[in-house]
């Protein structure tokens, strides 16, 4: 009897878990699947791909696998000795071990009876494989607004379609999906069921959406908040003052306490991008003291005096 590495037929550590051999092998199915498989030799590997996810996704099947121990691919070997009463559901003496194949040994375990799913018969010939539809990815350009208060897309895709043939050829399909609000800049949303059809009543695939902002002209984005540079006199700094500021939903009041700093940064609490669970984002506002472009005569007057009046020297550690 030839040896078969199953494991090594799907790419997997003999320590993986069942939802590592079944996502290996659904990635597989899709590369070598005889219907849209442009590979050379696709339907030979996935006849042995299917053999060893329909072996590997069988506990008991895996166990008696596991059991036979470790060997070189199409190294002849025999099971231990035992294995088959262990193993045989209806004896030792219903399995002939000679010039049986690997995978006819374990299609006699079951007696007929076919774990996981279906691609070939142990005879070869082809038999209905329900494969899921390819998953697709795509870029969403959004604006700000439409981050914030959530939107709809129609997306024009190419994706794979069967022909009655069983030809597989690629068609346009305008895809509509619902951004929900508070989408961020570098997210990646899943659509279930709005990627590629399936094959042979297989479920559709998904499609990923790779969320991009757009700049804006007001609003700098981090992750769910809002930074707004905002532009103060220099008296508003000195005094304090009580200013208008723009936000996604209008304009609110801000207060500037006395004394604010060039770069401060003041907190409105709420009124940034929605999260999923919880409370939204925040928009800071980030002071900027700004002077008089054109001072008048009137203002030069006062900033002298000002100057003669204050004591203040802001170079003082350079002393």
């Amino acid at each position: 009897m030839k040896y078969k590495d199953y494991y090594a037929l799907l790419g997997v550590e003999r320590t993986a878990s069942e939802d590592d051999i079944k996502k290996a092998y659904r990635k597989l199915a899709r590369k070598y699947h005889p219907d849209v498989s442009k590979e050379k030799d696709a339907e030979e590997k996935f006849k042995a791909m299917a053999e060893a996810y329909q072996t590997l996704s069988d506990k008991e099947k895996r166990a008696a696998y596991d059991q036979l121990g470790r060997h070189q691919p199409g190294e002849d070997f025999r099971p231990p000795p035992g294995w088959e009463t262990q193993f045989s559901r209806g004896g030792a003496d219903d399995i002939d071990l000679s010039g049986i194949d690997l995978g006819d040994l374990f299609e006699s375990l079951s007696h007929g009876r076919r774990g996981g799913a279906r691609g070939f018969s142990g005879a070869g010939h082809h038999e209905t494989f329900a494969m899921p539809g390819q998953d697709f990815e795509a870029t969403a350009n959004l604006s700000l607004e439409d981050a914030y208060r959530g939107t709809e897309l129609n997306l024009d895709l190419s994706m794979p379609e069967m022909t009655p043939d069983g030809m597989v050829r690629r068609v346009p399909r305008t895809v509509r999906v619902r951004v929900p609000k508070g989408a961020t800049d570098g997210q990646r949303l899943r659509v279930r069921g709005k990627g590629g059809a399936g094959f042979n009543g297989g479920p559709p695939g998904d499609l990923y959406l790779n969320i991009k902002l757009t700049a804006h002209p007001r609003f700098r984005v981090s992750g769910h908040d809002l930074y707004l540079e905002l532009p103060i006199t220099p008296w508003e700094a000195v005094l304090g003052a009580s200013v208008e500021v723009p936000t996604m939903e209008g304009r609110v009041a801000l207060n500037i306490r006395p004394g604010s700093k060039a770069g401060q940064k003041l907190r409105i609490t709420g009124k940034g991008l929605a999260r999923p669970h919880g409370h939204a984002g925040d928009l800071y506002c980030v002071l900027n003291i700004v002077l008089p472009a054109a001072p008048g005569d009137r203002e030069k007057a006062l900033y002298k005096e000002l100057a003669e009046a204050s004591s203040f020297n802001p170079r003082e550690h350079l002393a």
